[in-house]
């Protein structure tokens, strides 16, 4: 089907992304290798799990600071930018899985064979900042929640140390099959739906506005940080490496179009299935703090921290305190985040280095790049939220900064006919696909501007940010430019080899 396959055989030896015993079987021995099957649910439910690991930065701590600081400061004024954005998103990860499910590889591995040394080594630089700079914050998340069911007992630096060591206690749960770390991540996603829909009955958000939200776009000076925000959330670049290697957990075969194709299909399902539910999650969580907080004067100052006080101060009593439902639902997100970080590290670790060790010291030693740096903040900022605020936003910058070198490689590759073949992406998503990616940088680099000029100061800091900038945007030209070369070179030749 495409070049990739001939290669197979000298790839052998490379780690794969999961091992052969831990691959979910999706054919019967009887099921005849056709080419094309019906619709099957018992087909898409051994398809379900990747979609919705993938889902989870969707919901991450970060995600729902994002969301609340919209609702609060915006009301309900930006609920279609957030529905569009989890439609771009949604796009952003079908094209990973399509790329994990035809090659058979992952985006980090195909990297590491696609790019010479030097910008490979930065591309894993890149992906490995913009991954710390989303553990710290999904860490810091789950501290904060042990942190107020703990009524203050626990400090965020042992929330930060309870959460490292829960991480290593889910990821050994992986031994016992990949379909069983999926069930515990099904039971977290849960949690956090039960967990904001009661915010969302307890606190009644007025329905119509809601509806007026989602259907009809507004956007004012006022709300553009905001706007710029809930669109700069959305897309993970540690998520785009993730999927796709998650969807390699299904066996499929690759040299079959009709199994490609079926794969795909059902990728498709179960990922805008896991976008859905995470997109009604953040939709409760906006308008909950939309229909408590917007207009008054904790807008200005709410943030992850002091959210749940905030709402117990509106909302106290009842069955349930709103503060402890709050927190258990910021601990689901922040737990099953920081899993799917780590899994993420992993992948992004040993496809760009190839590095061939055992899962667990590699869990470690990527574990140790964030919990280290996130237990120093943690232990300087543990009194102070509105440093942890200022520490939320460099942070997003960071996370920001590393989009494009996820977005440019992902677009070059699903590209390229001689690696992916009969599921080269056309023309027309093609140029979707690139204008959501021009779109979604060029957000982000107003972000980047408007939180530049405001902290540069003084001749020194400013030079070494020109410095930086031209190097960077020096880079991602260098990635679009390479993209455009390869589609030329490929072009000429089919030309030259069909007269």
């Amino acid at each position: 089907m495409s070049s990739h396959q001939q290669q197979q055989p000298l790839l052998e030896e490379e780690e794969r992304a999961y091992e052969a015993d831990n691959i979910v079987h999706i054919h019967d021995d009887d099921d005849g290798g056709h080419e094309y099957s019906p619709f099957s649910w018992r087909k898409l439910w051994l398809f379900t799990g990747p979609g919705f690991l993938m889902s989870i930065a969707f919901l991450d701590p970060g995600n729902l600071e994002g969301d609340l600081q919209s609702g609060a400061i915006a009301g309900y004024s930006l609920l279609w930018l957030l529905l569009w954005a989890t439609a771009m998103g949604l796009l952003v990860q079908l094209l990973a899985a399509r790329l994990g499910v035809v090659t058979g590889r992952h985006l980090a591995e195909l990297c590491r064979q696609e790019y010479p040394d030097w910008a490979r080594l930065l591309l894993w630089i890149m992906a490995e900042l913009a991954l710390i700079g989303a553990d710290i914050q999904e860490v810091i998340g789950s501290a904060i929640a042990i942190n107020i069911l703990s009524r203050g007992l626990l400090p965020l630096w042992a929330g930060v140390i309870i959460t490292a060591l829960d991480c290593f206690v889910f990821l050994f749960l992986e031994n016992y099959g990949v379909r069983k770390l999926e069930a515990l991540f099904a039971v977290l996603i849960a949690t956090m739906a039960i967990s904001f829909a009661w915010m969302f009955g307890e606190t009644k958000p007025d329905g119509r506005e809601l509806l007026i939200g989602i259907l009809v776009p507004k956007l004012n000076s006022s709300t553009i940080k905001q706007a710029v925000g809930v669109v700069g959330c959305v897309i993970m670049p540690h998520n785009v490496f993730l999927h796709s290697a998650l969807v390699q957990s299904r066996e499929v075969d690759n040299r079959k179009i009709g199994r490609v194709r079926e794969a795909l299909k059902y990728y498709s399902i179960e990922s805008s299935i896991a976008l859905a539910i995470s997109f009604m999650i953040n939709l409760f969580v906006t308008t909950v703090f939309a229909k408590v907080f917007y207009g008054t004067e904790e807008a200005k100052t709410i943030g992850l921290v002091n959210a749940g006080q905030y709402l117990e101060e509106r909302y106290g009593g009842g069955l349930v305190p709103i503060l402890y439902i709050w927190a258990i639902g910021v601990l689901a997100a922040g737990q099953s985040s920081t899993i799917t970080g780590t899994y993420a590290g992993q992948f992004i670790m040993g496809g760009f280095l190839n590095l061939r060790m055992k899962k667990w010291i590699r869990a470690l030693i990527t574990r140790s790049c964030a919990i280290i740096p996130t237990l120093i903040v943690a232990l300087i900022f543990d009194t102070s939220n509105a440093s942890l605020d200022i520490l939320n936003e460099w942070l997003n910058v960071l996370q920001s900064v590393q989009i494009p070198f996820a977005l440019i490689p992902l677009l070059c590759l699903v590209s390229k006919e001689e690696l992916m073949g009969y599921f080269k992406i056309g023309t027309l998503l093609q140029t979707v696909s690139w204008m959501v990616a021009a779109l979604v940088i060029l957000i982000n680099g107003y972000l980047l501007v408007d939180f530049f000029s405001s902290e540069l100061t003084g001749v020194l800091f400013t030079s070494i940010v020109t410095a930086f900038s031209a190097a960077y945007v020096s880079f991602i030209v260098y990635l679009v430019m390479r993209s455009a070369s390869f589609s030329s070179l490929w072009t000429r030749a089919k030309t030259t080899w069909g007269s």
